[in-house]
C-alpha cells in the first residue's frame, strides 16, 4: 500500500509538471464541469487499523492490516467554479487482525487462539464532502476534499450474545468519521479520471464490551476507533 501510494504521488507530480510547463492549450472535455448535477464511479483501495486507548498501561494491542478494496458511485452538486457537494455512498471490504499480549491472561487459562481475533468488517460507507479546487490548468485540477460520514458495518456482531469468551469479537454497528485528503481531475479526451488519496478516522468508540467487565480481551480498552487510509480511482 505504502508503494502504491508513493507511485501514485510521483504520477501526481510528473504529470502536474508536463502540463504546468506545456504549451499545449487545447481542453478535453471542455464542459463537463459545467453541469450543475452529475455521476460517476469509484473503485480503491484501503489500510484500516485500530486506535486503541487504554484504562490501564499494559502491552497494547497490535493490529495487523491487509490491504482491502472499495467501489462505490459518486454524485456531484456543483455550488460554483471552485465548490461541488459530493455524497459518494459505497461499500469497503476490510479485515483487521487483533493480536493480544499474553500478560492480559496473567492468571487465567489459555490457548493460542485467544490471542488472535480476526476482524472482518464490510462497511456500507456513505460520506457527504465538500471538494474544494484550483483553476483548471489545461487538462487538469487538482483539488482538497473533507467531511463527514457514517457506516453501517454488516458485520458487526453487536447483536450477537456470545462475546469472546465464546470467541466472537463484537463491534457496534453504526460508525461516523470524518474525512480528508486530495486528488486530481485528469481531463482525458473521452472522460474525466480522478486519483486521490483520502484519511479516514472514527469519530465514536466501536468496541462492544464483553459480558464480563473483566474480560482479557475488552477490561482494559477505553476506546477502540477505526482510522485508515484509502486510494480513490474515479471515473465519470
Amino acid at each position: 500500500m505504502k508503494h502504491f501510494i508513493c507511485l501514485i504521488l510521483i504520477c501526481f507530480s510528473l504529470s502536474s509538471s508536463a502540463q504546468l510547463f506545456s504549451k499545449e492549450k487545447l481542453k478535453n472535455k471542455e464542459n463537463l464541469d459545467k453541469e450543475t448535477l452529475s455521476w460517476g464511479y469509484y473503485l480503491g483501495f484501503n489500510s484500516y487499523d485500530f486506535k486503541f486507548t487504554y484504562e490501564e498501561d499494559l502491552n497494547d494491542i497490535l493490529v495487523d492490516n491487509t490491504a482491502g478494496f472499495q467501489l462505490g458511485l459518486i454524485g456531484d452538486l456543483r455550488l460554483n467554479d471552485y465548490l461541488n457537494l459530493r455524497l459518494e455512498p459505497g461499500v469497503f471490504f476490510i479485515t483487521r487482525t487483533l493480536k493480544y499480549d499474553e500478560s492480559y491472561f496473567e492468571g487465567e487459562d489459555f490457548n493460542d487462539s485467544d490471542l488472535i481475533r480476526e476482524v472482518k468488517s464490510t462497511y456500507v460507507h456513505f460520506p457527504l464532502l465538500l471538494k474544494a479546487s484550483t483553476k483548471r490548468i489545461n487538462n487538469f485540477k487538482p483539488f482538497i476534499i473533507g467531511g463527514l460520514s457514517m457506516a453501517i458495518n454488516l458485520s458487526s456482531n453487536e447483536d450477537n450474545p456470545d462475546d469472546n469468551s465464546a470467541g466472537q469479537f463484537r463491534m457496534t454497528s453504526n460508525t461516523y468519521f470524518y474525512e480528508v485528503g486530495f486528488g486530481i481531475d485528469f481531463y482525458l479526451p473521452y472522460f474525466k479520471f480522478t486519483p486521490s488519496i483520502r484519511g479516514i478516522f472514527a469519530i465514536n468508540d466501536e468496541l462492544i464490551r464483553d459480558n464480563d467487565p473483566n474480560s482479557p480481551w475488552t477490561g482494559n480498552v477505553n476506546s477502540m476507533k477505526t482510522r485508515g487510509i484509502f486510494i480513490n480511482l474515479a471515473f465519470r
